[in-house]
């Protein structure tokens, strides 16, 4: 009997280890858009109530929209120099940089400047829909042939917005017009407001198909960027990511004037990348001119036959030439590099004197890894 009870044990928790759990409570594991919804929220493309809920038939604004295509495509931290103009937006609006990015990678039309946004407007299936395909690289189409696609499956395919029709056309030949399977499967109804959970598919399936075939904006932006520098043999790279991994030594370019004699403990200092941190494939990983700053944690002034001067600085920030400003934890000793018989020299007759002139390029190693987004050198903060 015992044997048996641990034996119903061990099932027990062997299932509720393989049991998906999923994130929201209105949210079960045999809801139609769960894997979905459940793949973006890990993602962070969409997220919940403040009470927990995910609410799967409620609405999303166009705003909302444009901020969660964005997330899911990986853009959110492009920057768009020439932003365009709407009538009922500013950027001090929250999705206004979103909104932007929207724009600048084609997923969202803009035919005339100074027109509205309509951000707190519900998006509907169509717009949704419009979104994801314009994400992507298509064939064309004419609207002859996208109107015989449509109209072999949907009775209200005749009604749809003449704009609509040749995206709705590729978003069917692309398998990519989502359909809740408990409605009605033979309409569209493009111009009905989308539910969070048809979102969630809709952008599951942009998502997906761009890591094929994105458009051509897109396609730049994902792509990761190479250039020369200083090679950084120990960095490897996964997918888009690239890891520079502490203990690695790299060069920074001291902009602040330092001196063994001068300069004090706790003293704040700037520096530079001097060149682009590079993977062995040529991978940006760092660009050249990303700011650097830190202080001084040890300052020994040389004094004669007693001891040579000393500077241990200790880095703290980065900021890249994409203006993010994050974690660059790095520990680095200056001392000259000399030859065999000037280093016994300086060991038998101490007091030699450092002195760092701005532009001077030393070495540090650094004491926590870097992960870096090789599209576009976002570092991850952790």
């Amino acid at each position: 009997m015992k044997n048996l009870f641990k034996l119903l044990l061990m099932v027990l928790i062997a299932a509720a280890g393989t049991m998906q759990c999923f994130a929201f409570p209105d949210v079960n594991g045999d809801y139609w858009a769960a894997p979905e919804i459940e793949i973006l929220s890990e993602k962070g493309v969409i997220v919940g109530y403040p009470d927990g809920t995910f609410k799967p038939d409620a609405n999303v604004t166009r705003a909302e929209f444009a901020a969660m295509a964005i997330r899911a495509l990986g853009q959110e931290h492009t920057k768009v120099a020439q932003p365009v103009h709407y009538t009922d937006i500013d950027e001090n609006y929250w999705a206004y940089e979103d909104i932007q990015k929207a724009v600048y990678f084609d997923l969202i039309s803009n035919e005339k400047e100074n027109d509205a946004f309509r951000p707190e407007d519900s998006v509907s299936r169509a717009e949704s829909i419009a979104v994801a395909v314009n994400a992507l690289t298509t064939e064309t189409i004419s609207d002859t042939k996208a109107k015989d696609v449509l109209g072999k499956k949907y009775a209200d395919a005749d009604t749809i917005p003449e704009w609509f029709v040749i995206p709705a056309g590729k978003a069917e030949i692309l398998s990519m017009i989502v359909n809740v399977p408990s409605a009605d499967k033979k309409n569209l109804e493009a111009e009905r407001p989308a539910t969070r959970a048809e979102v969630a598919a809709i952008l599951y399936r942009m998502m997906e198909q761009a890591k094929l075939n994105p458009n051509a904006k897109l396609a730049e932006a994902m792509r990761k960027k190479v250039g020369e520098g200083f090679v950084i043999d120990s960095a490897t790279v996964q997918g888009s990511v690239g890891t520079i991994p502490a203990g690695t030594i790299v060069p920074i370019k001291i902009t602040t004037y330092l001196s063994s004699q001068t300069s004090e403990g706790g003293a704040l200092y700037s520096a530079s990348v001097p060149q682009n941190y590079v993977t062995k494939d040529k991978y940006i990983l760092i660009r050249e001119g990303a700011s650097l700053s830190g202080q001084l944690l040890d300052v020994r002034p040389g004094l004669y036959f007693r001891q040579n001067g000393v500077l241990i600085l200790k880095n703290a920030l980065v900021t890249t030439t994409n203006d993010q400003t994050t974690k660059f934890i790095a520990l680095g000793e200056i001392k000259k590099d000399r030859n065999w018989w000037m280093k016994f020299v300086r060991w038998a007759f101490k007091g030699e004197k450092l002195e760092v002139p701005a532009s001077d390029v030393i070495n540090v190693k650094l004491l926590e890894p870097i992960e870096v987004d090789l599209t576009n050198g976002w570092i991850y903060e952790k």
